[in-house]
């Protein structure tokens, strides 16, 4: 009897000895730790219960009259080669042990050993079944989770995303994608602009946080030489390069308001103008924008805009962060491990799974992607990933609750609002008709709403 913790689930086992005394006490033993056993007297009587049916471990004697431990081991592997045997002797010798491992034996054990001993293999053996279920399951529901230009979740949060996303790709609509750093927003661009029929023209990202201020202009619009000191060459920015195909802003509450000025002029006429240019160019572009911050505030503060603000935020896309998206959690870690594993078959511990769940992730998708690279990278020979490279050493946190989004009424109304449309044109398949039938209000209604909001014709 063991005072430590049973296993981790319940194992079907066969003991097999012809030592009347081991049999008793050492089934004894298993099944108070909460196993089911069946116990075979000899080689031969263990060839019936293993041919009828299977058992998660098999526990054999060496020496046995009739049929010996090592034809016992034999048997089991050509028969079950998932099942654990654990070989016991009491005539143990250096050739047996490494013959008994080469056959397939989980452990070799000599006589007499407390029945402790066995009881603790038993219990490493379900922790590592649970660990290969746990991962084969994980492999399951990732093949049938959502999916969509690399993203993945099946949370209902990111079957919104996906829904909006499959919604607005080919209608031209602006889009503001709202997330903290980590959340993916430029995968979503990516999604829109690869879904759109602005596919086979480019998409060129810029970060306004990332291009130094004096330099967003130049890069956005480009220059004329002569423009400025040392603009020697016509410089072509970035949305003329773009031109037929999508420009996504990054961090466009980064974006200084003079900058804003001239960007609501694309938005506006379709037109750029370069730096020292005499005249302005038409161009092309569909505008997507993504922001960190609530750009709501920013225009209350008066760092944004509110003419851009709305026409920007024609559809709004709200990335979760990845501590409420618990139900992808796991799926976006055995996703980041196919992808880094390369054919490895790389898991994680079952307690490890469970302190991910509970851990923040400040850096959100993104520092999962990088942990999960990290401790594979760490692993050496090992395809168990171990806490200390992926969460490092120090104690995992207490979860806190997101604070909840403050917004106005009639933002909120207008929101919820968009949601509805767009859900009930995605189950009609764009028959606006129907769609007024299952919202409830007339087809007029429905295209006035359409119009105000800018959700296609």
């Amino acid at each position: 009897m063991t005072d430590s913790a049973p296993a981790a689930h319940v194992m079907s086992v066969l003991l097999v000895d012809d030592e009347k005394t081991i049999a008793i006490t050492l089934r004894d033993a298993l099944e108070e730790d909460g196993h089911a056993v069946i116990t075979a007297r000899d080689g031969l009587q263990a060839r019936r219960h293993i041919e009828e049916r299977s058992f998660d471990v098999v526990i054999t004697d060496l020496k046995m009259p009739g049929m010996p431990g090592m034809e016992v081991l034999r048997l089991v592997k050509s028969h079950a080669p998932d099942t654990e045997v654990i070989v016991m002797t009491g005539y143990g010798t250096v050739e047996t042990a490494v013959e008994a491992m080469k056959a397939g034996a989980y452990e070799y054990i000599l006589k007499p050993f407390p029945n402790e001993t066995v009881v603790l293999l038993l219990r490493r053996i379900a922790e590592q079944r649970k660990l290969v279920e746990e991962n084969r399951s994980l492999r399951e529901q990732l093949g049938r989770a959502q999916s969509l230009e690399g993203m993945v979740g099946q949370s209902r949060g990111m079957r919104e995303v996906f829904q909006t996303i499959r919604l607005v790709a080919g209608q031209d609509t602006r889009v503001l994608i709202t997330g903290e750093s980590g959340t993916g927003k430029e995968l979503v661009a990516r999604a829109i602009h690869k879904l759109s029929g602005r596919r086979a023209n480019p998409l060129v990202t810029i970060s306004c946080a990332a291009v130094p201020e004096p330099l967003l202009e130049d890069t956005l619009f480009g220059h004329e030489p002569g423009a400025f000191t040392d603009a020697r060459e016509r410089r072509v920015g970035r949305f003329e390069y773009a031109d037929g195909g999508t420009v996504f802003l990054d961090d466009i509450d980064d974006m200084p308001l003079a900058t804003q000025v001239k960007l609501l002029r694309v938005l506006q006429e379709g037109e750029i103008e370069r730096l020292g240019a005499e005249a302005p160019l038409t161009v092309d572009v569909r505008v997507l924008a993504a922001t960190k911050v609530d750009l709501h505030d920013a225009v209350e503060e008066g760092r944004f805009r509110r003419d851009l603000y709305y026409r920007l935020n024609v559809v709004p896309v709200v990335l979760p962060p990845l501590r409420d998206r618990e139900d992808d959690l796991k799926l976006l870690a055995q996703h980041f491990i196919e992808s880094f594993g390369r054919g490895r078959d790389f898991r994680l511990e079952p307690e490890l799974l469970d302190e991910m769940v509970r851990y923040s992730w400040p850096g959100n998708v993104r520092e999962l992607e990088h942990a999960i690279e990290r401790a594979i990278a760490l692993a050496g020979g090992s395809e168990v990933l171990q806490r200390i490279h992926l969460l490092g050493a120090k104690p995992v946190p207490e979860r806190r609750p997101a604070p909840a989004r403050v917004t106005t009424l009639r933002a909120a109304v207008e929101e919820s609002e968009k949601a509805a449309i767009l859900a009930a044109l995605d189950h009609t398949g764009g028959r606006k008709a129907e769609a007024a039938r299952v919202l409830g209000i007339s087809r007029k209604n429905l295209w006035e709403k359409m119009k105000n909001y800018t959700l296609g014709d």
